[in-house]
């Protein structure tokens, strides 16, 4: 079975493994994706094939299984971030219609701006998947 897993920038910063094209990780993977959110960052096409998002501060229900797969495909996902109009003016949040996806072929988890689009995460395509305890 082959899935595609939201990997958000934070997580990877603080806590996750650098992966590149080729690589097998042995991820947590939980299916309660935020597809809200998910649909401002990286817009509702995209939002639409994410099927899993990678946990790795225990946000995933007890005893999930970890799961193997091997990246296919990596994608950075950026968005111009901004004040919402009547909220505090240092909370910034997605803009809608604004993601930019870019192939790459590696992820450290610190992509950097670019255009004045901030790197939020990236959409990664798992191949041979299956799940271990």
């Amino acid at each position: 079975m082959d899935v595609r897993v939201w990997v958000d920038d934070w997580q990877m910063q603080c806590c996750g493994t650098p992966f590149a094209d080729g690589d097998t990780v042995d991820w947590t993977l939980v299916a309660d994706v935020d597809g809200d959110w998910l649909r401002e960052v990286a817009g509702p096409d995209t939002a639409a094939t994410v099927t899993r998002r990678q946990e790795e501060h225990g946000g995933a229900p007890e005893h999930t299984a970890v799961t193997r797969g091997v990246v296919t495909a990596i994608h950075a996902v950026r968005c111009k971030m901004a004040p919402r109009p009547g909220d505090d003016p240092r909370a910034r949040h997605p803009v809608p219609g604004s993601a930019r996806i870019t192939l790459v072929h590696s992820a450290d988890g610190w992509d950097s701006e670019e255009d004045g689009l901030s790197f939020v995460g990236y959409v990664v395509d798992l191949a041979q998947v299956r799940a271990s305890r």
